[in-house]
């Protein structure tokens, strides 16, 4: 028993410290505000790493769509737990960013 113990903890930790490649995707926004959010989801035992520069592109091409010349981001990111398990520990959260579309607002 205390050799599984031992064993699962050996694992666990070794999983803690794994990245894991996150890519940003568009979950809501407004036209008339110019605003795009973006965002990702990861594990208890996942370290993510996300490229911003695909977030910022994707940002740009929503407002693009929308008739803006460009994206940026601003303020921070937003973590909410998206699955709490009954011992009080979080197995997944949702991060999620906002960009402002600049630019003049073709009619």
């Amino acid at each position: 028993m205390k050799i599984t113990f031992i064993a699962l903890v050996v694992v666990m930790v070794g999983l803690a410290g794994c990245a894991t490649t996150k890519e940003w995707v568009a979950t809501g926004g407004s036209r008339s505000d110019g605003v795009v959010k973006l965002s990702f989801e990861y594990g208890l035992f996942e370290n993510p790493k996300v490229n911003e520069q695909q977030g910022l592109d994707l940002a740009y091409s929503r407002c693009a769509a929308w008739g803006y010349s460009g994206a940026q981001a601003f303020g921070g990111t937003t973590r909410v737990c998206t699955n709490l398990g009954q011992n009080g520990v979080c197995y997944s959260w949702l991060v999620t960013r906002e960009y402002q579309c600049t630019g003049s607002l073709e009619k």
